[in-house]
């Protein structure tokens, strides 16, 4: 699908998928904001590719499609990796799309964030995990945000641009979970978390943050352990899930005014 396409007509699953189902739906939600999941996936089950850096932990998902959609709802994710979203969601019973710049599987629509072929008002559940600078590289895509370092105005320009589109394409008084984390790289510290929720403040009502440990980075392991403790720099610990509400007509216009 061309990036700058406008509209799509997706065939929706809306047959839950029976051993995702058992997975997921014995799971308490969570209660606290400080969510911590060892594994990717559920046990016997898998959502996603667990080998896909900078993999989603699928019960994070499940705790977002859970508490704020209901079967039949749809759920959006406009970068969507190796896909732990679209199967978690089905799994669900829920409607579901999702659009990738480098889509790994077929049913990930090729599609620029920035430019969602969705009417307006369309979905009940965004959620998104954008690269948050460009220390991976996810895909030789032009547009790819992972290509575009945090420490840039290029970036900020992108993630107000993608904010601003998720916003026009949900309905009001539904909710977006977005997934990000600060960034350290050659020497340096920016609060990549800090700077997305003051934009997505500008739209959005916080519902809540969330801090979520972090498992599944190749930064994870011994070696580089040695080096933070040896060269004075601290890994990565957690990321922040922002979920935001998006308000009804009148008090957008209010904040626009």
């Amino acid at each position: 699908m061309d990036a700058t396409a406008t509209s799509v007509e997706p065939r929706y699953d809306l047959v839950p998928l029976l051993k995702g189902w058992n997975a997921v739906r014995d799971y308490d939600l969570e209660a606290t904001t400080l969510w911590d999941f060892p594994a990717q996936s559920p046990e016997f089950s898998e959502f996603g590719d667990h080998r896909f850096n900078g993999v989603t932990p699928a019960t994070l998902v499940m705790n977002l499609v859970r508490r704020y959609t209901r079967p039949g709802d749809v759920v959006v994710d406009a970068m969507a990796g190796s896909g732990t979203s679209l199967d978690v969601a089905r799994a669900l019973g829920r409607r579901v799309l999702a659009f990738d710049l480098a889509p790994r599987r077929p049913e990930i629509v090729r599609n620029d964030a920035r430019h969602l072929p969705l009417p307006d008002e369309s979905v009940d559940l965004h959620f998104i995990d954008p690269p948050y600078s460009d220390n991976v590289r996810y895909s030789d895509e032009a547009g790819c945000l992972g290509r575009v370092s945090c420490r840039g105005e290029e970036f900020l320009e992108a993630t107000e641009t993608v904010a601003r589109e998720l916003l026009r394409t949900l309905r009001p008084r539904r909710v977006l979970g977005w997934l990000t984390s600060d960034a350290y790289r050659h020497g340096r510290f920016t609060p990549v978390g800090f700077l997305t929720y003051e934009i997505l403040s500008k739209y959005f009502e916080p519902v809540d943050v969330v801090c979520v440990a972090r498992h599944h980075d190749r930064s994870a392991n011994p070696m580089w352990e040695h080096r933070a403790r040896r060269f004075g720099f601290y890994l990565r610990g957690f990321k922040y899930l922002f979920i935001m509400r998006k308000p009804d007509t009148l008090q957008r216009e209010a904040a626009f005014e």
